[in-house]
């Protein structure tokens, strides 16, 4: 069973850089066919989906957001991170990391199967 804990920093300025971590435990990151995910929901609004890294290593990322966003995996500590740059008031919202075991690269909220309890980021001065 797949278990996903995600830490972020809360409050942070515009233009800055979001940096929040998501922890995996219940098996190895690379496990096979595993993609791990950033879904972020906006105060009053649905979920989007941000990007995905996949168990080789490959990302792909929302077109509207993949000037400013990065996402990796550190396989010896079993954890995902995010990095977004040039942080806007209008990217607060409640970070959730999430995983899913597909024959294909899962785009939409729905597809995917685990998700951890979520991190609040506000953006504001």
């Amino acid at each position: 069973q797949v278990q996903l804990q995600e830490s972020g920093p809360g409050l942070v300025k515009p233009s800055q850089t979001l940096s929040p971590t998501c922890a995996v435990s219940g098996g190895p990151i690379t496990r096979e066919y595993y993609t791990w995910s950033w879904i972020r929901q906006p105060p009053g609004k649905g979920l989007e989906w941000m990007g995905v890294i996949a168990y080789d290593g490959n990302a792909y990322y929302s077109p509207s957001l993949k000037s400013r966003t990065y996402i990796s995996v550190e396989t010896s500590k079993d954890t995902m991170s995010l990095q977004m740059n040039s942080l806007k008031p209008e990217d607060t919202a409640v970070y959730y990391c999430a995983a899913a075991s597909r024959d294909h690269i899962p785009y939409e909220p729905g597809e995917y199967d685990y998700w951890g309890q979520g991190t609040q980021v506000t953006v504001s001065s």
